[in-house]
């Protein structure tokens, strides 16, 4: 089934000691030396077999850090299998491609019809600083996952550094663009992580009133932002902007760090998200947000998660949107909180994944109304916009406690409402899990009063 976007337009008008690391493309292969330093070996074997460096895959762009991980183009499985350790390597494994988690089906449409209602709602309100629609702040997940009570009654707004491996951010966005903080963009290998760099000016769409266009997600632009267009290159553009968007609304003083893995038409693959991985945890990331899946296991996905969460690093993932009890990946490794989707009436969306082995809590997925790239919003469904909710969640608990660990922040995050058990912990409740956080850490500062609850009928007299 497509999937769409609604649009309403006013007016549209590695770097690698060999050589830059090209894009990854089908056939190439992810390659281990058992050396910690593989570069003389990764090169002698591609000069023997004629096959092609492209670069590293575990140390930051630009750096001449040792490496011992590769993405190679060239070099064919049938040789690798008896030259694997007569040559220096250690392992392979094919550069699979993945892609982000977006629903392709579309809401009710009673429902579908009250978020589009409110979505048009432009009042602008200050939101810690930034500026936003009202429609963001009162949309009916803000509610049934208690932000305001977090935010209010127990004064957590959220630290830390959360990275969004995703299409990249807009920037530019008023809403983002004083939280986000070093990005990269692995597609191009360039700095950054602007989204808008796949929009090209000489082929922006300009529509004209209403129209469907591309994925389930609702976008108002306003005038002279040729910004989306209805064809399938940029099927997933705003994904990353909309994601982000979700942290911010969670866990307003986070910073946000942008890392582009997937191109405008939601695609990816595994080297370049393994690139994210490595350069989130070098560069003092705290949250790893993963709204995509792939269906079979990654080692070395696996082994570069590890070591981000060996290193403090909270891993948080899709559990997909295929509506079955099936295990994708990463959201079922040991080690991350996969994420399922919940509907406004707090029951398991229809198109969410589920499973006790896969799903570690769940969250409101739905009709999630976000930031949009070109200083727009947008209401979006999808596991995707469900994980954010949760790693905005973990953000308040690393304001609460800096070092707090994987394990810490997911025994935290299952104190949910539990719902049935193919949910396992159930949907989240932001007030429950950070009276879990105070107690595990019951010295931690409460934050400053958040402007924003001056209005509220709340004693600030003492601390909660």
């Amino acid at each position: 089934m497509k999937s769409r976007w609604l649009v309403g337009l006013l007016l549209a008008v590695f770097v690698f000691s060999l050589s830059p690391a090209a894009m990854a493309a089908r056939g190439d292969k992810i390659v281990r030396t058992k050396s910690l330093d593989g570069l003389p070996v990764i090169k002698s074997v591609c000069a023997l077999l004629g096959c092609q460096v492209l670069g590293s895959l575990d140390t930051l762009p630009g750096s001449t850090a040792p490496s011992s991980l590769f993405l190679v183009r060239g070099l064919l499985a049938t040789t690798v299998s008896w030259t694997l350790s007569l040559l220096g390597l250690q392992s392979i494994e094919p550069d699979l491609p993945v892609g982000v988690e977006q629903d392709d089906s579309w809401a009710s449409s009673q429902a579908t019809a009250a978020v589009l209602d409110q979505l048009w709602d432009r009042t602008p309100m200050t939101y810690y600083g930034t500026t936003a629609w009202e429609s963001y702040f009162t949309q009916p997940a803000t509610g049934i996952v208690r932000l305001r009570d977090a935010h209010c009654g127990l004064r957590e707004t959220g630290a830390g550094v959360v990275a969004v491996i995703d299409t990249g951010v807009d920037p530019t966005h008023p809403t983002l663009q004083a939280v986000l903080t070093d990005g990269y963009d692995f597609t191009r290998n360039v700095g950054g992580g602007n989204e808008k760099a796949d929009v090209q000016q000489a082929t922006a769409a300009v529509l004209d009133g209403t129209c469907w266009v591309n994925q389930a997600t609702a976008a108002v632009l306003d005038q002279a932002t040729a910004a989306v267009l209805d064809d399938p290159d940029h099927a997933a553009f705003g994904h990353g902007t909309m994601v982000a968007g979700v942290i911010h609304l969670v866990a307003p003083t986070a910073r946000i760090m942008p890392l582009k893995a997937f191109t405008a038409d939601g695609s990816g693959y595994t080297s370049d998200i393994l690139r994210a991985v490595y350069y989130a945890t070098q560069k003092g990331a705290k949250v790893l947000n993963m709204s995509f899946s792939r269906p079979i296991s990654s080692a070395e996905l696996k082994r570069a998660i590890d070591n981000a969460t060996s290193r403090g690093l909270i891993a948080v993932s899709s559990a997909g949107n295929d509506g079955q009890s099936a295990l994708v990946y990463p959201a079922a490794y040991d080690n991350v909180i996969g994420v399922a989707s919940t509907s406004n009436s707090d029951v398991r969306s229809s198109f969410s994944n589920y499973g006790y082995n896969l799903v570690w809590v769940a969250a409101p997925g739905e009709g999630i109304i976000t930031t949009y790239p070109y200083g727009s919003f947008a209401a979006a469904w999808g596991t995707s916009f469900s994980t954010p909710i949760v790693s905005g969640e973990a953000a308040l608990l690393v304001g609460m406690q800096g070092g707090a660990t994987q394990s810490q922040v997911a025994s935290a995050v299952a104190k949910a409402k539990l719902l049935t058990s193919d949910l396992h912990y159930g949907r989240i409740d932001l007030y429950q899990a950070v009276q879990a956080g105070r107690s595990l850490w019951p010295s931690a500062p409460y934050s400053a009063v958040p402007d924003r609850c001056a209005s509220d009928s709340i004693d600030w007299t003492e601390a909660p």
